[in-house]
């Protein structure tokens, strides 16, 4: 793994101040995240009533991670990861004081919402991929599984569950305070990261090397090591099948179940309390009954969750459904991070994990679009079965190999393909 200086290397790991800092900044920033999640698109809607400039925002929201991404990891593996975090979080307060302004003066034409959402995302590619190099780089090889723990905590109390509430809150008042919020919770993040030590982590030269030939270097890295293949495959399969159960799971829910609509955000508060709990046991089940042998459980559950949504005759069948996607979802977060972080070579580290969403993000909306049709076919029913025939089969197969790479001995390639 790549090097961490000696200033970090004395207060390292998740009990080091170095890391509380860093876990604040998340937590701060991922409430605001949550909060924009969540009014954002409430926004458009309610403003213009219009369901093209609703998809219109929320695909510019996307479109970074697909456009941006890679080239974004590629600059981060060039640039000391806690300046390009911190210049992260003050643009982005910049970037959403001003949506505050634009939505409160009303002058919001749908062109300039879907412009600032791109723009905010387009910086979240680089923070998000510094961020992993920080995380690494503070709490270290040993803390790794403990540090992603938290993370995944902090990211679904606060995208998840307090994010959406505060949203629910103020958007009654003045949805410019939803923006408002969102902009001083970056301002306060970057606070925070300034205050954590400013890690210099081991890299390769590449002078003269261009940004192209490094953003292929990262993406053949990750498609050629057998231990992230496997990884990535395990993650795409599963993250196509999620997307193709959130298409339909409300209509299942009202349709089938026979759930009031307002009941609904329910199942989603329960499959975060799932995740919460996992988070939280994680690190010791894994230490107790191995890495891999979790990752697959974890698989297993998410497929029964799936698998028990789509049998359930009565409406408290789906909140057990989700909670045990959640427990699943949780557990393989958590481990699926960790390992990936193993595997990837320091000076790697931000192309692989920006080509990692790019993969595991960019072919969701393909299980999405799937949904319908398959659908309109069959039965609604039939997706979730579907989903959870996937995930199952992808747990059996892809067992023995995450049985076999990747564990905490496990030591990646330090230099070229």
């Amino acid at each position: 793994m790549s090097r961490p200086d000696e200033k970090v290397a004395e207060g390292s790991g998740v009990r080091g101040p170095g890391f509380r800092r860093l876990f604040l900044a998340w937590s701060v920033s991922l409430v605001g995240d949550g909060v924009r999640a969540a009014a954002l698109p409430l926004y458009v809607a309610v403003s213009t009533g219009d369901p093209l400039a609703a998809s219109a925002v929320v695909a510019a929201e996307l479109l970074p991670w697909l456009l941006v991404a890679l080239p974004a990891g590629a600059l981060v593996d060039r640039w000391r990861p806690r300046t390009v975090v911190l210049t992260a979080y003050a643009i982005r307060a910049v970037l959403t004081a001003v949506l505050a302004a634009v939505v409160f003066t009303g002058n919001d034409p749908v062109i300039v919402l879907a412009l600032l959402a791109f723009l905010l995302t387009t910086v979240e590619t680089f923070a998000d991929s510094a961020s992993q190099l920080l995380l690494v780089e503070i709490a270290g090889p040993a803390d790794l599984d403990r540090a992603n723990s938290r993370f995944v905590t902090a990211e679904t109390i606060g995208v998840d569950l307090a994010g959406p509430l505060a949203a629910s809150l103020l958007f009654v008042w003045e949805p410019a305070a939803c923006f408002a919020l969102d902009a001083v919770s970056f301002a306060v993040a970057a606070w925070y990261v300034a205050r954590v030590p400013d890690v210099v982590p081991h890299r390769e030269k590449h002078d003269g090397e261009s940004l192209v030939r490094q953003v292929v270097e990262g993406v053949r890295y990750l498609l050629t090591d057998r231990s992230l293949r496997v990884l990535v495959l395990a993650v795409v399969l599963c993250a196509m099948s999620a997307a193709a159960v959130n298409v339909v799971s409300a209509l299942f829910a009202i349709q089938v179940l026979g759930f009031a609509p307002e009941l609904v955000p329910t199942l989603m508060v329960t499959m975060a309390l799932g995740i919460l709990l996992a988070a939280r046991v994680t690190p010791a089940l894994g230490a107790r009954v191995g890495e891999g042998v979790l990752m697959i459980i974890s698989l297993l559950l998410v497929a029964g969750g799936f698998a028990l949504l789509a049998a359930a005759v009565v409406p408290a069948l789906a909140w057990v459904a989700y909670f045990v996607t959640g427990l699943g979802s949780g557990c393989w977060n958590v481990l699926s991070a960790t390992r990936r972080q193993r595997l990837t070579p320091g000076h790697l580290m931000g192309r692989i994990s920006s080509g990692y969403r790019v993969l595991a993000w960019g072919l969701m909306p393909v299980g999405a679009a799937l949904a319908g049709p398959i659908a309109g076919a069959t039965t609604l029913g039939t997706v979730l079965f579907g989903a959870a025939v996937i995930v199952a089969t992808t747990a059996v197969v892809l067992g023995g190999p995450l049985l076999r790479t990747g564990g905490p001995g496990h030591a990646p390639r330090s230099s070229g393909i």
